[in-house]
């Protein structure tokens, strides 16, 4: 097996490139970094900021971890009081405490969906702020209608700002490099509306890759998972589609009226850096990645574009994604999303050894589980997986577990 495994990975030299435990400054579209952006703890800031950027961080965690309540904003209908309700662990704010969030809605007959925006969709809110003036707000239920449901995981959030900074063209090259050198896993830019441009750009954030910029992602989770809204998102969610009840909205209006606090809670996010490595990656492991195909999606470096913060200023990173959307077939999460049904955008392998609920559902518990768990144009890489001997197993798990 060893034999034939030398013999894939030289099918798979680009990316066994790219898999390498060296310091790589350079991604598979040939754009290079001026200089090499590695986490030094969990939590701590990204390296290279400056002292006003070092404020900026310090008074976006205040505001990441300010616990809401119905007279600021809160609700009335939510699935957290805080950022970090769902962002506090492992092993620093940021990180995912496994926070499983449901999203819901209704395949047609003809293959068409419908978020069932009248009965609550696309997501439930699964906590209210209760009893305030005298009106009752109850957590949102599952409507019947709904045939299509799935859990989506909260996801840590260290080191977004790199990706952030990542140009749109990258992400474009990076499907085409895909394309000539492994069409079977190619996949494809989501293209959604930035709504401070106007403009259509390259979606990034979340599972479905449907949110272009930092600022945006968090604008989506301020009203969706705490009820905020903002200039980006003024629009408070109708209680499971009853848009009438907000007649009692104890907090009418913009909550953030000015985007001071969304801003703020970006911050912390933008420069906050990415995962340390857990360990000497080993070399032996890293081969096996790559002979998989793994590396062929998982990327493992990529460089951000010309910022007048020096932080992300034309740097490489290592987040082992190419934030692009595949067909998963059996793995997708049914949700239409901008993306369809069966797509699901790359996950970032950066800081895995503390995720210990895996894929998008939390359905697996090990590494070894959620490459089983692959499918459509993940496929060949989970057979590839499962008829590897022992000591090739062993040695790419020891390899996954140090990122």
């Amino acid at each position: 097996m060893r034999r034939r495994l030398r013999s894939i990975a030289l099918a798979f030299s680009a990316a066994a490139c790219a898999a390498q435990p060296q310091p790589d400054l350079s991604d598979v579209t040939g754009a290079r970094g001026t200089r090499e952006v590695t986490g030094t703890a969990y939590g701590a800031a990204l390296p290279g900021i400056t002292a006003e950027e070092q404020q900026r961080f310090e008074a976006g965690l205040a505001e990441f971890t300010r616990t809401r309540n119905a007279s600021s904003g809160l609700g009335p209908v939510m699935t957290g009081a805080a950022c970090s309700a769902c962002h506090d662990s492992p092993p620093a704010i940021g990180g995912t405490n496994q926070r499983l969030e449901t999203r819901f809605g209704h395949r047609n007959a003809d293959g068409s969906f419908d978020p069932l925006l009248s009965s609550g969709g696309p997501m439930q809110q699964d906590e209210a702020i209760g009893t305030v003036n005298g009106f009752a707000w109850v957590p949102e239920a599952l409507p019947l209608a709904a045939n299509v449901v799935a859990r989506r995981r909260t996801v840590p959030v260290f080191g977004l700002g790199l990706v952030d900074a990542t140009p749109d063209a990258t992400f474009a090259a990076m499907a085409e490099w895909q394309r000539a050198h492994h069409p079977e896993v190619a996949g494809r830019p989501a293209r959604v509306r930035d709504l401070v441009s106007g403009v259509d750009a390259v979606g990034r954030f979340g599972w479905k890759a449907s949110r272009p910029t930092l600022l945006q992602f968090t604008a989506d989770a301020f009203v969706n998972e705490m009820g905020i809204t903002t200039p980006l998102f003024p629009d408070e969610n109708c209680p499971q589609g009853d848009c009438g009840s907000l007649a009692n909205n104890p907090s009418p209006g913009v909550n953030d009226p000015e985007g001071t606090a969304l801003a703020s809670a970006t911050d912390f996010m933008k420069f906050l850096g990415p995962p340390p490595r857990s360990g000497a990656p080993p070399a032996r492991g890293g081969e096996v990645f790559a002979a998989l195909g793994c590396a062929s999606c998982h990327l493992q470096t990529l460089v951000t574009g010309p910022s007048p913060s020096f932080a992300v200023d034309r740097v490489a990173y290592h987040p082992f994604s190419d934030f692009l959307l595949h067909d998963m077939g059996a793995l997708g999460d049914g949700i239409d999303q901008g993306a369809k049904g069966g797509e699901m955008r790359t996950p970032p392998l950066w800081g895995l050894p503390f995720q210990h609920r895996l894929l998008h559902d939390g359905r697996a518990n090990t590494i070894a589980e959620a490459i089983v768990a692959h499918d459509g144009q993940g496929k060949t890489a989970r057979d590839r997986f499962a008829a590897l001997q022992d000591p090739d197993r062993a040695d790419l798990l020891l390899f996954l577990q140090s990122l």
